[in-house]
């Protein structure tokens, strides 16, 4: 009966999976105003359905493909639904293949022009139908449903309109790689769409009879019905023309939705709320240390709203403080409306004074209606076990000092190499709390041909620098601190973005954005995440970076990296224990003998022949 209750249940479970770049993906809401789409797309769900993003930013339909879909193809099953979005990235390399360029240098056997190649970027009706193709094939393979959704449009305006770059069709300035070597500057006319990427996954659509949902059209006609000035200050991050902040996300996320709708796909499963909304529908701050604050970014949604212009009131219960920005923090906040459609964020956050579950209420009012949040955080004790400290300086080379029973994972570079540790012309200026003077270096590291590309939006998945921790046999860590400085310098372009992961990067968490990092003045980068590292598992910590436009030689400074906790027993391991007169002799987890236990993990012989693992 028990296996038939799960099977049921099981098969219960209605996913929307979603495979895209940095426009769809999921962002930390403590790291950065960035959203995707996807984050929002399961607020239009009903009836049980659950939306999975898989979006990462930086990734082409080839990296969709390897890499995005390597990892949702193990979750998706027959009935599912998964939304592929690519072409920001296909567009790498003035239209031409990454990989084909790459080759072509090797096969002339010019390595330099070669490891500068970023080999993103697809050709519109070659490799980037073929590798969308890949992924509609297996999607069917597996039972469920393939929708492909065409690029949003970067918000590139002439005049009032979306122009033919900003749609994704590079016909009026695009590279051909011919046997004669490289073409630049091509162009074809307006009503050729040879290079145009939104065109050609219309085109795949058609030809593998699958579902197609227009968001280049869709979000032009968005964009236009704001206006350039407009449509940047209240759609996107402040960062660009391509990245959007939360109302820019909803309403996309939403248009999809809605398109989707009116083709009759999901259509019953599908809700367009037409009143006063907020996601998500509690607030579940998770979990802290005693004494830290959580915050919590909502979403106000109101669209149909009755009468067509107001005021919306936002209340909290003592011990929780709202905000619009983070910046100014109060018990009510106010937002007016007009046009029958609000959009809002704010945020709330509550300080962690005491252990175990502290909760509260917010209330949403707008005239007679009333929408009411619970809120909950829990305070958890990190105590017990072994202290656990690896520590990169990064002065001089990449040695660590360890402490406590686990086991560093040494620094690596994909894509990057460690230039030099001095520069004796960096006037370094540190924070004034750290003590330290222009003289203290850092490690500065240059991507592989040391020339930054032009036009990167975002980190290239095939370059990052990384470490990481593990724990020692028999244990398992409890995290408590990720934290290290970095900074750009020879200008004030270098971006980077740091995460860390404990399945490879499968899954990912922000540490830390930022964009046009300023020249030698080392920013200060700190998480206290509740992290469980289980044995066999591995922390890895990697910083990606990119410069804002083409450049030569601008580096990229780190330093200080931290990772702390400590390690407890694992499932089986006892804790220490001095007393035990059972105990004939103790070893090393390498086998070596030892005349008394040990600090950290001991493997212990008892009297009677067993063995038993030990933290003392």
């Amino acid at each position: 009966m028990t296996a038939v209750l799960m099977l049921a249940t099981a098969s219960a479970a209605k996913k929307v999976h979603t495979l895209g770049d940095s426009t769809m993906a999921p962002y930390d809401e403590s790291a950065t105003v960035t959203r995707g789409w996807g984050m929002y797309f399961g607020n239009f769900l009903t009836n049980g359905w659950t939306s999975i993003n898989y979006a990462k930013g930086g990734r082409d339909s080839r990296g969709g493909y390897n890499e995005l879909w390597q990892t949702a193809k193990k979750n998706v099953e027959a009935g599912d639904y998964v939304i592929i979005t690519f072409g920001h990235n296909d567009e790498k390399n003035s239209g031409m293949d990454g990989v084909a360029l790459y080759n072509y240098y090797k096969e002339k056997g010019d390595n330099t022009a070669a490891a500068a190649v970023d080999q993103r970027g697809t050709v519109p009706s070659t490799t980037y139908k073929e590798w969308l193709g890949k992924i509609i094939d297996e999607v069917k393979e597996l039972g469920a449903t393939p929708i492909i959704c065409s690029p949003v449009c970067r918000s590139y305006f002439t005049g009032s309109k979306i122009r033919r770059n900003g749609r994704h069709d590079l016909g009026d300035s695009f590279s051909v790689l011919t046997a004669d070597g490289i073409k630049e500057k091509q162009s074809v006319p307006a009503d050729d769409h040879t290079m145009d990427y939104a065109y050609h996954s219309q085109k795949l659509a058609e030809e593998k009879g699958v579902s197609f949902i227009d968001l280049t059209t869709a979000t032009a006609e968005l964009y236009e019905s704001y206006g350039d000035a407009k449509c940047h200050e209240y759609l996107f991050d402040g960062e660009g023309s391509t990245h959007f902040n939360t109302t820019g996300a909803v309403l996309v996320a939403r248009e999809c939705a809605r398109l989707m709708k009116a083709q009759g796909i999901m259509a019953s499963d599908i809700t367009l709320p037409t009143d006063l909304t907020v996601t998500p529908a509690t607030g579940d701050l998770g979990e802290a240390y005693k004494g830290q604050t959580l915050q919590k970014e909502f979403t106000l949604n109101g669209f149909g709203l009755s009468p067509e212009t107001g005021t919306v009131s936002i209340t909290a219960t003592d011990g929780i403080e709202l905000s619009f920005d983070k910046k100014e923090w109060t018990k009510t906040l106010t937002s007016d409306y007009s046009g029958s459609t609000l959009v809002k964020t704010f945020y709330a956050q509550l300080t962690l004074a005491s252990d175990g579950e502290t909760t509260g209420t917010i209330t949403i009012s707008q005239g007679d209606k009333s929408i009411e949040i619970p809120v909950k955080a829990v305070a958890v004790t990190l105590e017990g076990g072994t202290e656990v400290k690896a520590y990169w300086r990064l002065e001089k080379d990449d040695s660590y000092e360890l402490t406590g029973p686990a086991t560093p994972i040494a620094q690596t570079f994909q894509g990057m190499y460690v230039q030099r540790y001095s520069n004796p012309n960096a006037k370094t200026v540190w924070p004034d709390w750290t003590g330290y003077d222009a003289a203290r270096k850092m490690q500065r590291d240059l991507l592989t041909g040391d020339n930054w590309p032009a036009e990167e939006i975002d980190d290239n998945p095939d370059r990052y620098i990384q470490w990481g921790i593990k724990p020692a046999a028999g244990t398992e860590l409890k995290i408590d601190q990720i934290s290290l400085f970095a900074s750009g310098c020879g200008g004030n372009g270098m971006c980077c973005h740091i995460y860390y992961s404990t399945d490879n990067f499968e899954t990912r968490t922000t540490i830390y954005e930022k964009k046009s990092m300023p020249a030698n003045n080392p920013q200060y980068v700190e998480a206290k995440p509740v992290l469980t590292v289980k044995e066999g598992q591995e922390l890895l910590v990697r910083v990606y970076p990119w410069y804002n436009g083409a450049a030569s030689g601008k580096t990229i400074c780190l330093s200080d990296l931290t990772i702390h906790g400590m390690a407890v027993s694992a499932t089986g391991i006892s804790q220490a224990s001095t007393k035990d007169s059972k105990a004939t002799a103790f070893f090393t987890v390498d086998g070596r003998r030892n005349t008394q236990m040990q600090r950290g993990l001991n493997i212990v012989r008892m009297s009677d022949g067993s063995i038993k693992k030990v933290i003392y």
